[in-house]
């Protein structure tokens, strides 16, 4: 089976930027040319990009479509979400030459209607993103950009997902992203072994390529790669040859 190294670039007002565990006022700005960094992505051997309009997120719009446009153009293939709502809002992104939908809030607060766009559009075409905090015993399920709870777990929704069609699932531990501390290895080989149906994409905390090596070994389908790969303590190249 395919396992994914994926680089992610994250966007606010078109430019390449991280926040410390989901936060918006704690942004660390990476640069200004998201399609050169692409580019540069793509030339060293990634198949696909992972990209998150953040301004989306929170105002539920699609607010960097534009720049998503320009990097689709580059020809990588390119996972993209922040601010899906609607049909509507899949179709203006796969129009502008996104290959998989990434759908977050909307996948929380309704899923019965994502349920019918993977029926409708293919379950190769979105990629569900249940993004996580531990909260107790319980895996809970902030949204809109990590700025509200919602009262599902996932626990609940995951194995509902993959009852209903859904192929790729991103998870983030929203306490390790862009912490540096490791991938939570205990999250993903809980997804792996109750939901092997899912290829399930590990998010937040990458730190070396032995993070990458254990998601792998623990179950998961792909990686996610943001500030460990922005910060150089790591090659893209080095990780596609884990």
């Amino acid at each position: 089976m395919n396992f994914d190294v994926i680089p992610a670039i994250d966007l606010r007002e078109g430019r390449v930027v991280r926040l410390r565990q989901g936060d918006y006022a704690q942004q660390t700005i990476y640069g200004s040319d998201p399609a050169e960094l692409a580019r540069r992505y793509l030339h060293a051997g990634a198949r696909w990009l992972h990209l998150v309009d953040l301004d989306g997120a929170r105002s539920g719009d699609l607010e960097n479509l534009s720049t998503i446009r320009a990097i689709a153009a580059e020809g990588i293939q390119v996972q993209a979400g922040g601010g899906v709502r609607t049909e509507d809002d899949l179709r203006r992104l796969f129009d502008v030459g996104v290959d998989r939908v990434v759908l977050g809030s909307v996948a929380i607060r309704e899923p019965e209607q994502v349920a019918r766009w993977l029926d409708t559009l293919g379950s190769e075409r979105i990629t569900i993103a249940l993004d996580t905090r531990r909260v107790g015993e319980d895996w809970l399920l902030p949204s809109a950009g990590w700025t509200a709870m919602e009262s599902r777990t996932l626990d609940e929704l995951a194995p509902w997902y993959a009852d209903h069609g859904a192929r790729h699932l991103l998870c983030t531990d929203i306490d390790r992203d862009g912490m540096l501390a490791g991938f939570n290895l205990d999250l993903y080989r809980h997804l792996a072994d109750t939901l092997p149906q899912l290829a399930v994409q590990a998010s937040g905390g990458v730190r070396s390529l032995a993070d990458i090596r254990a998601a792998r070994d623990v179950g998961a389908r792909g990686v996610i790669l943001g500030r460990a790969l922005l910060e150089g303590r790591f090659t893209l190249e080095e990780a596609l040859a884990c």
